[in-house]
């Protein structure tokens, strides 16, 4: 007798939690709470056999909130169809700075006027670092900070690794080198290839996407890769 109370005392539990908003889902973001309700999912339990690679594709709509919505169904009996992978344990990534960093980085977040640093270069770069100004401003939102001697960043994110070392740094920028365009944070993210593939020439290395002018690529697709990697959560 007594558990089957309390099972039956479990069952309106399990319904009270299919019920919550999303948006109410500590870990899953306005942007991907948006994304689903335009398509009519509120609720957890709107979910329950939705196919993730569909969802996916959503603006954003990612990884992070997509493992932790899969796993308050998962605690509930319910499940997405082809659910996100479980996230393995490497490098770390939280928004905002924490002021905790490895004794020996040396590239930290300076006073110097990113506007000012662009007019100082010569004539080319400047003028396309100025147009990569006003592009990431208005995407963002954000004013933009120098970091090191170079680079532009936008947005604040912590990172750790798996082997203890951490760090701050931005979420996304550039840096209008002498020989490329140095843009940082816009792979990995579920539209990147697509959006890439729009771009014009470039070349990709482990962080970040090289192009050696702005006059032969889609400065189009470039502003909406942008606006795509700003909206996502840096902890997916």
């Amino acid at each position: 007798m007594g558990q089957t109370r309390s099972s039956e005392s479990a069952y309106p539990e399990a319904m009270q939690a299919l019920s919550s908003l999303i948006v109410d889902v500590p870990g899953v973001g306005r942007p991907a709470a948006g994304a689903l309700a335009e398509h009519g999912l509120r609720t957890v339990g709107d979910l329950a056999g939705r196919d993730w690679t569909e969802l996916q594709q959503l603006h954003g709509v990612g990884p992070a909130a997509g493992r932790r919505l899969q796993a308050v169904l998962t605690e509930h009996g319910a499940s997405l169809v082809h659910p996100p992978a479980p996230q393995t344990r490497g490098t770390v990534l939280t928004k905002g700075a924490t002021g905790t960093v490895a004794k020996d980085i040396v590239t930290h977040a300076t006073q110097v006027d990113p506007a000012q640093y662009v007019a100082g270069l010569d004539a080319r770069r400047s003028r396309e670092g100025a147009q990569l100004l006003e592009m990431f401003d208005e995407v963002t939102g954000e004013r933009a900070t120098m970091w090191g001697p170079s680079m532009i960043g936008y947005g604040e994110v912590h990172y750790r690794y798996a082997t203890g070392r951490e760090g701050d740094t931005f979420q996304i920028g550039f840096s209008p080198r002498r020989a490329e365009l140095a843009l940082y944070g816009l792979q990995g993210h579920p539209r990147s290839e697509e959006l890439l593939g729009r771009l014009g020439k470039h070349r990709t290395g482990v962080a970040c996407v090289w192009v050696r002018s702005l006059d032969v690529i889609d400065t189009e697709a470039l502003a909406e890769l942008v606006a795509h990697a700003w909206q996502q959560d840096p902890e997916s």
